[in-house]
């Protein structure tokens, strides 16, 4: 097994995709998942549990917090993240593309992937819905668009561990990776972690339609929309319970606050 030598662009294009679809807590040498690639990579699991507690040191979530990374961060860590947070859209797939061959499960469905990550990681996430291509280039777009659904689904529930943020719902089929910013009108932002929020499927649709929001605080906020309908038991539970409370926080990627600004701005019915 190779040891020291310099980290590929490839390489580390891989780590990342890693660190952000594993959660903060299973970045450890131990994770079968980290094992697996390591010995695909020709490395030790322990020198690529390194890098992507490096990868984790430079993200300010944790720089806020005090976290602070092992003296090893190198000038190519930086630029790879710098690179990441600059083009999502890009890097998402590509280093999707990337861990998928290195695991030879290029040319699997989403669903499979996930299934076979999650076994091996032991924690599993949510399903998401397919297109079936009708053409060469349809299927072409389609590959990719499950690539970048995938990495992002991933990125956002590891941030969250795999929870609702307002409810707490663990139910891995009842989850989905929302968007603060909207799918079809912000492309430019459709991977990036820190446009997504982990929420139970009535939530994310109350989210989606402008009628539940954030505050600067990421405490619950009820549209006047939906408290016409109020009293009822059901939203009461799900709604009403949580309004004023914070989110549970994530442990990477926090929310872009001027995300949460235009959905509050944008989105949410006043």
């Amino acid at each position: 097994m190779a040891r020291g030598k310099p980290w590929t662009h490839e390489e580390l294009m891989v780590a990342m995709n890693l660190y952000c679809k594993l959660p903060f807590g299973q970045l450890r040498h131990g994770n079968p998942l980290v094992i697996e690639v390591a010995e695909k990579l020709g490395r030790t699991p322990s020198s690529l549990s390194m890098k992507l507690c490096n990868l984790a040191s430079l993200d300010p979530y944790h720089q806020a917090r005090g976290i602070k990374g092992l003296s090893s961060v190198s000038r190519a860590d930086k630029e790879i993240w710098e690179e990441f947070n600059s083009d999502w859209g890009r890097l998402g797939i590509e280093s999707e593309e990337k861990l998928q061959a290195l695991l030879g499960k290029f040319g699997e469905t989403a669903q499979e992937i996930e299934a076979t990550e999650s076994r091996a990681e032991r924690k599993p996430v949510a399903k998401m819905p397919l297109i079936a291509p009708t053409g060469p280039t349809e299927e072409v777009t389609s590959v990719k668009a499950r690539l970048g659904q995938n990495f992002f689904r991933k990125s956002v529930l590891a941030s969250y561990n795999c929870r609702c943020c307002i409810t707490g719902n663990p139910i891995p089929e009842l989850l989905v990776a929302s968007h603060i910013l909207p799918w079809g009108k912000y492309p430019e932002q459709r991977l990036n972690p820190r446009n997504g929020l982990c929420l139970a499927q009535t939530q994310d649709a109350a989210f989606d339609k402008g009628l539940v929001t954030f505050d600067e605080d990421y405490r619950l906020v009820l549209s006047p929309y939906l408290r016409e309908f109020l009293p009822n038991e059901t939203l009461a539970r799900n709604f009403l319970d949580y309004g004023g409370m914070q989110i549970e926080m994530p442990d990477k990627f926090l929310p872009d606050d001027g995300f949460m600004l235009m959905h509050r701005e944008e989105i949410f019915r006043q």
